[in-house]
C-alpha cells in the first residue's frame, strides 16, 4: 500500500464520512478505489479525489482535516478488497445532496445516510 495514497484516502474518508457507522467509512473508500477500475475516471488515487467537482470536501476544504485511526483503518480495509459499496461509483446524502441525475443512477446500497450508486 503506498503511504500517500493511503494518507489521502484516510482524508477523503474522514471528511466524506467521518459520522457514519465504520462499514460506511470501507465503502466511502471502496467508490474511490471502484472509480480507478472504470475508464470514467482518473486512474491514480489522487485523480479521483481531486477530479474537479468530484467530491464536495475538496472544495470546502475539508479535505485537509487531520483523518482519525478510524477514517485509516477503513481506508485500508478497502485497498485490502473490502468493497461494502457492492461496486458503486457515487455515493450521496439525500437530506444534503438533491441531483436528480444521481437520484436516478442504479443504487446498490444505503449505509448510514448515504446512498450507493452505480
Amino acid at each position: 500500500i503506498d503511504e500517500a495514497d493511503l494518507a489521502l484516502l484516510s482524508r477523503l474518508v474522514y471528511a466524506e464520512a467521518r459520522a457514519e457507522p465504520y462499514v460506511g467509512q470501507v465503502a466511502v473508500a471502496a467508490v474511490v478505489l471502484n472509480r480507478l477500475q472504470s475508464p470514467l475516471f482518473p486512474d491514480t488515487i489522487s485523480g479521483v479525489i481531486y477530479q474537479p467537482g468530484a467530491f464536495s470536501v475538496v472544495a470546502d476544504g475539508q479535505i485537509n482535516l487531520e483523518p482519525n485511526e478510524e477514517a485509516r483503518r477503513a481506508a485500508i480495509d478497502a485497498m485490502n478488497g473490502w468493497d461494502p459499496s457492492e461496486g458503486a461509483l457515487y455515493f450521496y446524502n439525500p437530506a444534503i445532496a438533491k441531483s436528480r441525475w444521481l437520484e436516478q443512477r442504479p443504487q446498490t446500497k444505503t449505509i448510514g445516510r448515504h446512498v450507493f450508486t452505480k
